[in-house]
């Protein structure tokens, strides 16, 4: 089952809303809060109804319509998105009122938006789509769920085509509550030497990610996506080991048949160790290339990183800014791999077109 990613759209912490640029101005950060650069709304929002739109649906209306622009498409098929905490910002309003107003006189603008499909329903608002449309919230996979989906839908020929994102926002109050929790780095530093600081914790973020799905190839391909597959609460590294090598070779494939290794390494000592415990034994000499430094760690970074895979085969090069070792000699497949919390691990191969 393979299907092609034939447009993308990113909002993020770095400069990726134009997909003619390829992150060659990084953006460095100083502390432990990446929050996206936000681009002209105006120019894909009617202005009347910005000022009622939390960040995430602006930014998940922003990028998908960036997507479906460079797509040729006014109206996909399918809308299905993945989120791992939905529209926090409306929460968090509707919960204060709640509390203020001693559970009386609310209004219902802040719980309606505040529900974890409202970026999804917002967009196909806005395009009058009335199509099949979906939202996915499973933590650190609901973004991997989502693919699934569309290319399950897709192969099954239940769509033509699939709009397809993965967004999260970072708020002061999910920040402050998470910091506690011990999840953010304690002292401010440079974003960009993340993975230079052996600390406890690692830098917080927010993105949205959207890509147009379709099984035949354009001119404008970036990426063929072959397969994605979940684990829930691995064992230990033998287990992790031998789920990726049983999902490589459903695709003729070994890891050194890999020819980079994109892992959601965070900067967390504690986190990142599966990652260097296999990248030493099954992954030894794969070319690296590391993307949390640049967008943060949200439950749907992995969006950040599917993006980041597809861009490199698009343009056939590994910005110096992601790369972790030295670059690969052909670029012939990639494989994302992701964990979240240590409990939620993905794998997403793309290959060249």
């Amino acid at each position: 089952m393979s299907t092609y990613i034939n447009a993308i759209g990113n909002i993020s912490p770095q400069k990726t809303a134009d997909n003619h640029h390829f992150l060659e101005e990084p953006v460095s950060y100083e502390g432990s809060q990446l929050r996206s650069i936000d681009p002209g709304y105006k120019e894909f929002i009617p202005p009347d109804l910005i000022r009622r739109m939390s960040r995430i649906i602006r930014m998940g209306i922003a990028a998908s319509k960036i997507c479906l622009k460079e797509a040729g498409c006014a109206v996909p098929d399918a809308i299905i998105t993945g989120t791992g905490l939905g529209c926090l910002e409306d929460t968090e309003k509707f919960l204060g009122t709640l509390i203020r107003n001693n559970e009386e006189f609310l209004t219902p603008t802040s719980f309606i938006q505040s529900t974890h499909n409202t970026v999804g329903g917002q967009i196909a608002l806005l395009l009058k789509c009335h199509g099949f449309n979906f939202a996915y919230v499973h933590r650190g996979i609901s973004f991997e769920s989502a693919l699934i989906h569309a290319m399950m839908r897709i192969e099954n020929g239940d769509s033509k085509n699939v709009l397809t994102g993965g967004v999260d926002e970072l708020t002061t109050p999910s920040f402050e509550i998470m910091q506690r929790m011990g999840f953010w780095k304690r002292k401010p530093m440079p974003s960009l030497q993340l993975f230079h600081d052996t600390t406890r914790g690692t830098i917080a973020g927010e993105g949205a990610a959207f890509f147009f799905l379709e099984k035949e190839k354009t001119a404008n391909s970036y990426a063929v996506l072959k397969g994605v597959e979940t684990l829930f609460d691995p064992a230990g590294s033998e287990e992790i080991s031998a789920w990726i090598s049983r999902f490589l070779a459903q695709y003729g494939l070994k890891p050194a048949d890999i020819s980079l290794l994109i892992p959601g390494m965070n900067g967390d000592p504690k986190q990142d160790r599966i990652y260097h415990e296999l990248i030493d034994t099954r992954f030894a000499g794969i070319p690296l290339a590391c993307y949390k430094h640049l967008c943060g760690e949200y439950m749907t970074a992995s969006a950040f990183g599917t993006w980041l895979g597809a861009m490199i085969l698009k343009y056939g090069s590994v910005p110096d800014v992601v790369a972790m070792n030295e670059p690969p000699r052909s670029l012939d497949h990639i494989l994302v791999w992701n964990h979240y919390r240590q409990t939620h691990h993905s794998l997403i191969l793309l290959s060249r077109v």
